[in-house]
């Protein structure tokens, strides 16, 4: 199945989501769950995912249909294969993570650089 960007960054903010709300949790040995509609408020409120409400919905429910996610008892839950994927953007996000903090610290190249004034 391939995902849109869109249906992509709502499922890692959905894996990210729920590693923050869950790793003070994980020594005791308990998760938390978000609804649908918690989940949702909570994009639209980030700003990042600039999609409407019913965009939002109408993505989860193609991420359901090819069993990325599931829904217990109205929480979302992500399924293996979704778990897999998730773990394939992460591994894409961290290389683009690793140049751009290679490329923040200062330094000095082997070779001379030569500039250019525009």
């Amino acid at each position: 199945m391939k995902l849109t960007r869109t249906q992509r960054l709502i499922l890692y903010a959905l894996g990210r989501f729920y590693d923050s709300l869950n790793q003070p949790l994980n020594e005791k040995h308990l998760s938390l769950k978000t609804s649908k509609i918690a989940f949702i408020e909570l994009l639209l409120t980030s700003g990042i995912i600039t999609k409407q409400e019913r965009a939002l919905y109408k993505n989860l429910e193609i991420l359901e249909e090819g069993n990325l996610i599931k829904y217990d008892q109205r929480k979302i839950n992500l399924t293996n294969k979704g778990i897999k994927i998730l773990q394939k953007i992460d591994k894409e996000a961290q290389q683009f993570i690793a140049i751009r903090e290679f490329f923040s610290e200062p330094k000095k190249p082997k070779r001379r650089l030569q500039t250019t004034i525009n």
